[in-house]
């Protein structure tokens, strides 16, 4: 019998994970199908927890708008979901429980931040305070960044994470454009850049010669704000590895097997957001 995985979030179609998982699925000779599940509001998850409870659906991926409103329909949220109280994984464990993991956290450190040198000394940014931000928060704490700073439209969002972090600073977004010349790393955690979305209604153009850059954006590959940084010889990177990263231990724990990360795939996905 085929199982069946998928991913829930709105809007969802410009989702690389079918592509991914089914990657793998194939290389691994496992008899699964992973796709595109229609959820339009938070009305329809407690129907998707009833199919995982009842073994329709296997395991799913969460994404926007249902990271954290995912939360109370769970039975358990484990490791970094706990902390973060924003799950991106789940699965029924051995017990018939439906459990909540955070990958995401594990998706940044993999891809980003082990390379960064001399992390306790850097001062770092995340814009934006929605679904992936408390992943990015505690990413950055878990890597050893001493000083986090964060910024957000709706400053309310910005103080509901600094009760779950207490040493966050926040930074007014009218003052963003001006602040970007005191940081090390930034971390664009917003959708602005998206395919098909709005980007930032201003350039970073005073940002320091040593800045590293991240988009948790991954299509398009390249953002308005990183093809300009980018021109500037700032050091950036896309979302595409943290995506491949955090998929990589999603599939760890519904198939208790570590996939590979080859050439072909990231190939594969390339291609894919052409």
């Amino acid at each position: 019998m085929t199982k069946k995985f998928g991913i829930i979030g709105n809007p969802i179609k410009h989702s690389l994970s079918p592509v991914l998982h089914n990657y793998w699925f194939k290389k691994y000779k496992i008899n699964a199908n992973y796709s595109i599940i229609d959820v339009k509001d938070e009305n329809e998850l407690s129907r998707i927890i009833y199919q995982i409870r009842n073994k329709e659906i296997n395991g799913i991926n969460v994404t926007l708008p249902f990271k954290q409103k995912i939360v109370s329909h769970v039975d358990t949220i484990v490791n970094d979901a706990e902390i973060t109280s924003s799950v991106n994984t789940i699965y029924l464990d051995s017990k018939q429980s439906v459990i909540g993991e955070n990958t995401d956290v594990f998706g940044l450190q993999a891809a980003y931040l082990k390379e960064i040198d001399n992390i306790p000394k850097k001062k770092a940014l995340i814009i934006g305070a929605g679904g992936v931000s408390p992943s990015v928060i505690l990413s950055l704490q878990k890597t050893g960044v001493q000083e986090i700073s964060i910024t957000n439209r709706t400053r309310e969002k910005c103080i509901f994470l600094k009760n779950k972090f207490n040493t966050l600073k926040i930074i007014d977004w009218i003052k963003l454009q001006e602040e970007i010349k005191n940081f090390d790393i930034i971390i664009n955690a917003t959708s602005l850049g998206l395919k098909d979305g709005k980007d930032f209604d201003f350039n970073f153009d005073q940002p320091k010669s040593n800045l590293i850059y991240i988009d948790t954006i991954y299509n398009p590959l390249e953002t308005k704000t990183l093809k300009y940084l980018k021109k500037m010889d700032i050091k950036v990177f896309n979302g595409l590895n943290m995506f491949v990263y955090q998929g990589q231990k999603a599939f760890y724990l519904w198939n208790k097997i570590n996939p590979e990360i080859d050439e072909k795939l990231i190939e594969l996905l390339v291609t894919n957001l052409k």
